[in-house]
């Protein structure tokens, strides 16, 4: 088989002799990259060797015996939390996140915790040289224990030194640096990044390592290759924040092993990541006092409650069409509200422009905070503050009426914890939730209701 081009989907890694507008695989448009074509021969000559598998044979699904994996603590409660309480034994763990988030730095400091836990780690580079991440390392402490350090780009060589000195931790830094000898495209296209993966996740099934992948992001936000290599991987993690703001937020995608609904809160230091334990008091730092337009809302990331300030500016527009911006939720959602609000209570927003930002910088897409965008547009529409004291969440239907949340409880008592003496909330949750000592919760059906508060 000559050599030749071919061309490949950067979502899916559909393969494709010519070239196509849309992906026949994933339905994608203007996603096909051409690529040079690896010959049979050479793959099969100098490709890499299949793990030997212990029964050839399919057996049946009851007569399969399972055993609780053991789990490896990092050191850190946040990084555990969305890992889904520690380190698989034998996990593939893709880290992915914008250039100078700290995505090397986290797991260096990872990487160090274990190494005071007498484990054995090897840190693999393929971007920075060994005196960069040593200097790193004297930022971050000193090491208990050595840790073992390779830079090194080549698929062949890494795959050797892995096998000859079987430690239980690597990290990859990063995917789209390693290249195998015998596909001919560069160091970060398609057929790399799927190629070192396939590698990696055999390693790590066959050998019980646990590997981590720092992955690049793109403009868009996605790792940088084709999707497939989130579908090969055990777990998803992406680094979110501003990279000139003091804090991190780690959020899980995937994750086998556990839930994806949790997120980890880190705070920028000059020593490294220090953990945010307490995410609610951390996002209220510095709200105004006596302002219009402020609410406190609740929103739940996986079994934890978080606060957050909403703040909303609305204002006659000088132009024929009005601008709405959003910052932190979905403008979408904040267009929808005002219809509700429009129509269902008669407040003329249709002339206004609005801002609506979710102070702190966090991304936050649940139902719950509806309430809160609402009461933020409508004190800042008719420049009436809230109470300092009050926190308010729920769901806004379309015709008005304020629909229950889950975990009702856990959210007044988070609530309670940070001296808030008001919640306003859907009547509905107030039957099964126990009212903590001092908190008055004011139970609203409509919007029309929470908006009389005001």
């Amino acid at each position: 088989m000559a050599k030749g081009t071919v061309f490949f989907c950067q979502s899916c890694g559909y393969e494709s002799a010519k070239w196509m507008g849309q992906c026949p695989g994933c339905r994608e448009w203007n996603t096909m990259i051409e690529e040079v074509a690896v010959t049979k021969s050479g793959r099969q000559a100098k490709g890499r060797t299949a793990m030997p598998l212990k029964n050839h044979n399919p057996v049946k699904l009851s007569e399969v015996k399972t055993a609780d994996r053991e789990r490896i603590h990092t050191g850190m409660d946040e990084l555990d939390r969305v890992l889904g309480g520690g380190i698989v034994t034998g996990s593939l763990v893709l880290v992915g996140g914008d250039p100078g988030i700290g995505k090397s730095t986290i797991l260096l400091q990872m990487c160090k915790n274990l190494c005071e836990q007498e484990k054995k780690v090897l840190y693999i580079s393929g971007e920075e040289s060994a005196q960069q991440i040593k200097i790193r390392g004297d930022r971050l402490g000193t090491f208990a224990n050595d840790m073992e350090l390779l830079c090194e780009t080549n698929l062949a060589l890494i795959e050797e030194v892995i096998r000859k000195e079987l430690p239980q931790i690597v990290v990859i830094d990063s995917i789209q640096t390693m290249y195998r000898e015998e596909v001919s495209s560069a160091p970060g296209s398609v057929s790399q990044v799927r190629e070192a993966t396939a590698v990696f996740m055999q390693m790590a099934k066959g050998l019980d390592i646990s590997i981590f992948l720092v992955g690049h992001v793109t403009k868009e936000g996605v790792v940088a290759g084709p999707r497939v290599l989130e579908h090969m991987v055990d777990t998803v993690l992406y680094f979110e924040g501003d990279r000139y703001a003091s804090y991190r937020v780690l959020r899980g995608v995937k994750n086998r092993f556990g839930s994806t609904n949790e997120i980890g809160v880190f705070e920028m230091r000059e020593d490294g990541l220090k953990q945010v334990l307490n995410p609610s008091e951390f996002m209220l730092q510095g709200r105004p006092k006596g302002a219009s337009g402020s609410v406190v809302a609740c929103s739940m990331e996986g079994s934890r409650p978080i606060l957050v300030e909403i703040q909303a500016l609305v204002c006659q527009s000088s132009f024929g069409i009005p601008r709405r911006t959003s910052n932190g939720c979905d403008l979408n959602r904040v267009n929808l509200l005002m219809a509700v609000l429009e129509k269902r209570l008669g407040m003329h927003l249709s002339g206004c422009d609005a801002y609506v930002n979710v102070a702190g910088g966090l991304r936050m897409n649940e139902p719950a905070i509806d309430l809160g965008i609402v009461m933020a547009l409508v004190s800042g529409f008719k420049e009436k503050p809230l109470s300092e004291q009050v926190i308010v969440f729920g769901e806004v239907g379309l015709s008005g009426e304020i629909r229950a949340v889950s975990m009702g409880g856990a959210r007044i008592a988070e609530a309670a914890k940070l001296g808030y003496k008001t919640c306003i909330l859907p009547k509905a949750c107030i039957k099964n939730a126990q009212l903590p000592e001092g908190m008055e919760c004011i139970g609203v059906e409509t919007v029309y209701d929470a908006v009389k508060i005001l």
